[in-house]
């Protein structure tokens, strides 16, 4: 009887993987024909626009951006796309995410996004990716074409790289790899909730000094291993290097004011090259030394509660303004459930509700990102020479009513849009007589 129910357990494991193979979209292939799209208005990343442009790409890379009535290209060696009245922007980056490294938060053997130990920058989350995950083609479908997958946990969780959303393998999908190390600043004062009145404490952290003491101790080591002239093989010291020759970036992870001063002065004062933080509105208060010291700022979902009982309601809809108007670059990002940070053009749109300029609020998800990330030399902005990642929608992409893609592409390559929401949107509507 137990072995019968083991091959029907076996079975119904097995038709469900199938089912599960048959929702994620085929990887596509490279290009094979040089690709020219006609008409649209083109926005650029960089704070221009073209309004009737042409958009030309050769073996994944960009060859021309040119406005189509100055152009005098030949057309006819090129696959030509008409697509006026629509809309063509470089591919949105979503960084500080766990996309491919988690896949149910609530099943421990479908997380791979943190490592046992409080300091790893030797753990690379890109060979964790999962290019299977049922999530990436529902980010896809707005527009959202490369991540960053992190690593969290401990002070120092790992080492990110940056993913395009398509391949079959983490080799496959490795866009930039080992961009940057993540450092979660330990905070003053701890948070604990008090079942008997309801509310939550704030207690100071007793292992303050002695984290900080440790991260101490790493950096300086890290320091003076840079600068052998023979280095012994010592993983965590090597993963380090990066940081001194500003090859990575150093991406702090703070929510408390105090707490970035005292990153930031202490990435410094190590020699550490490039420097940004991840936190939501404490960067308000301490924006004017952000802006004093050319820190980057990525902020959670604009799509949130304050997290001060002080704060305006609408505080994280109009903080990327804020920010901005301030003079600190900001990029966007995504906290919370992960299927939800497909969201992030909508965040982008909300910021423009909110008093950013539309072309500015792009840079917030694609040359912003980009430069924080040390890839716009590949990516981030329509320009010649740069990766072909880039998607045509129906309309504004920052509105979810219009927000329709028609095409997209990574690195040349033509994705399929379709996801599993779609496959399920198709079928209920033929039940159910729901038109688009």
């Amino acid at each position: 009887m137990k072995n019968i129910r083991y091959i029907i357990s076996t079975i119904a494991i097995l038709m469900h993987q199938v089912f599960l193979m048959a929702q994620v979209p085929v990887p596509a292939d490279n290009q094979q024909n040089p690709i020219m799209l006609v008409g649209g208005v083109a926005h650029l990343g960089n704070g221009n626009v073209i309004q009737n442009a042409i958009i030309a790409f050769e073996n994944g890379k960009l060859t021309i951006v040119a406005d189509a009535a100055t152009d005098q290209t030949d057309r006819s060696r090129y696959e030509v796309i008409d697509i006026s009245g629509k809309h063509i922007y470089p591919g949105f980056i979503l960084p500080n995410t766990q996309l491919g490294l988690q896949e149910v938060s609530s099943i421990r053997a479908m997380s791979d996004n943190s490592e046992r130990g409080s300091i790893n920058p030797n753990v690379r989350s890109i060979i964790a990716y999962n290019t299977d995950s049922e999530i990436s083609p529902t980010l896809r479908f707005n527009g959202i074409l490369l991540a960053e997958p992190t690593p969290t946990g401990g002070i120092i969780s790992g080492t990110s790289s940056v993913v395009e959303l398509d391949g079959w393998n983490w080799e496959d999908a490795a866009h930039t790899v080992d961009v940057a190390i993540h450092l979660n600043w330990p905070a003053r004062m701890t948070r604990r909730f008090d079942f008997s009145t309801f509310t939550v404490k704030r207690e100071p952290n007793k292992n303050f000094d002695k984290n900080v003491h440790e991260l101490e101790k790493h950096f300086n080591d890290a320091v003076s291993y840079s600068k052998l002239a023979v280095r012994p093989v010592n993983i965590k010291m090597s993963a380090m290097s990066g940081l001194f020759d500003g090859s990575k970036v150093l991406i702090l992870h703070t929510n408390d004011p105090k707490g970035i001063v005292e990153s930031v002065k202490f990435a410094q004062n190590h020699g550490v090259k490039r420097i940004t933080v991840v936190t939501g509105d404490a960067a308000w208060h301490a924006r004017e030394f952000l802006r004093q010291n050319n820190i980057a700022v990525i902020l959670p979902a604009t799509h949130s509660m304050p997290s001060r009982a002080d704060a305006d309601y609408d505080f994280p809809f109009k903080l990327p303004y804020l920010l901005s108007n301030a003079g600190v670059m900001v990029a966007l990002s995504h906290t919370g459930m992960l299927a939800n940070s497909r969201n992030l053009p909508f965040y982008a749109g909300t910021a423009v509700a909110y008093g950013v300029d539309k072309e500015e609020a792009l840079k917030m998800i694609t040359s912003n990102t980009a430069k924080i990330l040390g890839i716009d030399n590949r990516t981030g902005t329509l320009e010649a020479g740069k990766d072909a990642t880039l998607f045509v929608s129906e309309g504004d992409a920052f509105d979810f009513g219009t927000n329709n893609l028609s095409h997209a592409f990574i690195s040349g390559k033509a994705i399929v849009l379709d996801n599993k929401q779609q496959a399920l949107f198709e079928r209920y509507s033929k039940k159910y007589g729901h038109s688009k």
